[in-house]
Parts: C-alpha cells; sequence; structure tokens
C-alpha cells in the first residue's frame, strides 16, 4: 500500500520482531508498532489494533513463529501448546487465522527458522492472492460503476491489495472512472475509518454513508454492484463477513444487483459444511455504547452515544447464505458460490 507516497505493508516480521499498522489509531494518526512478544501480538488482534481476515491470518503466523522463538530458553512443548490455544482463541471466526497458525506450527516442529519462513511466506502469498483477486475481480467492473462496500477489505485488511478493494484498485488503475458509495460500518466505522481512508490515499472518488443508505441508493440506480470481503467461507458457499453484510446481499437481491464476494482460497473452511456452524464472535458491548475520535485539537475523547443504563448486543459478524451470492472472486478466477463451482477451480 503507498501511505503518503511510501510502500507498507499492513503487517510484516524482520530481525525478529513483528509490526505493524495500528489500525485503531487512523485515520486520523499513522503509527507503526513493534513485538517482541507473541501474546502482545495476540493481544493487538483481540483489541482490533490489526484486523481484517488476511491480516489478521498473517499476524496469526507471525504470533505462532514469535513464539517458537521464544520457546528456545522455555519447556517448548507445553509453551508451544499455551501459545497456540492463546493465539486461536484471539478472534474465533476469521478462518485465515485457524490456517495460517497451523500451518506454522507444523513448520516449527521443525526449528524456529522454519515457523519463521512459512510465516513470511503465508504473508506474502496473502499479497500475491490480493492482487490476483483484483486483476480477476476488475474485468467485472464497468466504465462509470458504482460500487457498494461494507466494512473494510482493502490494503489494511490484508497483507497487500486486499480483496473487496483489489479490483476497485485495478479498475481505477485501468482509468475505468468509478465511485464508491463506502458503508461506515457500525460500531466500529471500519468503512467511515479505514475504507474511506484508503480510497482518500488511492484518489478514488467515493463518499462514505450510513449502514441503513444502502438500499436507498439502490433504489435510486446508482449501485451497478456490490463487492465486500469475507471471514470464512463455509464448504457450501455460506459467508461470514462484518454483521450488516446480509442486510446488504438481501437489498442487492431485491434490486437484482450483483452481490460479488472477493477471498482467497485460504478463507474456505472445507469442512465447516455451512454457515450454520461458523462461531460468531460477540465484542464488547462497549464497541456500541461509545464512540471516541479526536477533537479539533486532536486530543482523543471517549463519549457515550447511547442511552445511559441500556444494554446492547454486538454479534461481530452475520452469514450471507450462497444463494445470495452472485459469486465468488478468488485468486483463482471466479466461482460459482456452492461446494461444486469452488471445488473445480480451488481443490
Amino acid at each position: 500500500m503507498l501511505v503518503n507516497n511510501k510502500e507498507f505493508r499492513t503487517v510484516w516480521m524482520e530481525e525478529g520482531r513483528v509490526y505493524m499498522i495500528d489500525q485503531n489509531l487512523l485515520p486520523f494518526e499513522f503509527k507503526i508498532l513493534g513485538f517482541n512478544d507473541y501474546a502482545e501480538v495476540c493481544t493487538a488482534i483481540r483489541d482490533m489494533t490489526i484486523r481484517g481476515a488476511g491480516a489478521i491470518g498473517a499476524a496469526a503466523g507471525f504470533a505462532m513463529a514469535l513464539a517458537f522463538v521464544q520457546a528456545k530458553d522455555k519447556n517448548t512443548d507445553s509453551f508451544i501448546g499455551k501459545a497456540r490455544q492463546e493465539i486461536e482463541a484471539t478472534r474465533p471466526t476469521a478462518y485465515n487465522l485457524f490456517y495460517a497458525v497451523e500451518k506454522v506450527f507444523d513448520a516449527g516442529m521443525r526449528s524456529a527458522a522454519a515457523a519463521v519462513q512459512e510465516a513470511r511466506q503465508i504473508a506474502d502469498k496473502d499479497a500475491g492472492d490480493s492482487q490476483r483477486i483484483g486483476r480477476y475481480g476488475s474485468e467485472l467492473i464497468g466504465n462509470n460503476s458504482g460500487i457498494g462496500t461494507h466494512c473494510n477489505a482493502g490494503w489494511l485488511a490484508f497483507v497487500d491489495y486486499g480483496t473487496a478493494l483489489s479490483p476497485i484498485y485495478h479498475a481505477h488503475a485501468a482509468g475505468k472512472e468509478l465511485f464508491v458509495f463506502v458503508d461506515e460500518t457500525r460500531p466500529r466505522s471500519q468503512g467511515a475509518r479505514l475504507t474511506a481512508w484508503e480510497l482518500n490515499q488511492a484518489g478514488i472518488p467515493h463518499a462514505v454513508i450510513v449502514d441503513n443508505a444502502m438500499a436507498a441508493f439502490m433504489a435510486q440506480g446508482k449501485v451497478d454492484m456490490m463487492i465486500v470481503g469475507a471471514d470464512r467461507i463455509a464448504a457450501n458457499g455460506d459467508v461470514a463477513n462484518k454483521i450488516g453484510t446480509l442486510e446488504k446481499a438481501i437489498a442487492a437481491n431485491y434490486f437484482n444487483i450483483p452481490f460479488y464476494v472477493a477471498a482467497p482460497s485460504s478463507t474456505i473452511d472445507w469442512n465447516c459444511k455451512s454457515g450454520n456452524a461458523i462461531t460468531i464472535e460477540q465484542r464488547d458491548e462497549t464497541e456500541v455504547l461509545y464512540q471516541n475520535g479526536p477533537d479539533k485539537d486532536g486530543i482523543r475523547h471517549t463519549i457515550m452515544v447511547c442511552s445511559p443504563g441500556s444494554v446492547a448486543l454486538n454479534p461481530a459478524f452475520d452469514v450471507t447464505p450462497a444463494s445470495l451470492v452472485t459469486a465468488i472472486i478468488t485468486e483463482h478466477g471466479i466461482v460459482k458460490a456452492d461446494t461444486e463451482g469452488m471445488r473445480s477451480v480451488l481443490m
């Protein structure tokens, strides 16, 4: 990704240290954090310092590699086993996390160096897959297109390029005129804060809209397609993504607008038969009840935005049935959202 004309990845490992962009400070402050301890990376994943399916996966892989490096002077088996459990418990819905941890764990059984190498390869593959998703997906975007998004599945959600935004970046680079409708994505506002920031950096025309406005813009004929990401895709094509995705899919289906999911094959959980088996993360109610950000002087504040005394329910994801998904854009091509369609290209 290009930030102030300098290239960055979302997360990387260098000289035994894991680095990442602090996404909780964006778009108001750009800061790089560094960690020497796998437990610190676990905290960063849990508190959404880093978030997004691919970025979570890469960070978890690096955390697992760090654990092997740290285990040299400890009771290795028990330390590594405990570390794996802690890493996998950070975000239960994102399948890329479990995919990365398992691969790095298996490599670490050979050596700590092998674990580090595997984690780096996973990150490199994530960036490459995202770039290929962009190339395939850009072919679906016509000139003068209005594109709806939800949450953030761009540079910041993966190691680089992203998934849902990658086709937009490629189409824009090819000279296509387009406009992006950016869902704010409450309660953490990943669209308003992160997607809008990314599109600003790339110079792509866009507007932030409230979560409940997308159907109205669809009704006005301004949205030609929806492109969203995914945190886990079941074997039958059901898609778990940020809460609110299901509503957008239902609206797109009603208005006969294509609804695309962009995700690498590492997001597909072949052991999960349908969306009914996907664990939905329940996050703290304070994310709904409070909002935070800087004032005009740059001083950050947390304020209550809901009725005092009320409780909040805060599921982080919902599941969109495969029947509402037009197609899945993968690094191998565009496939139908069902078992046969995905296996024909990905297996």
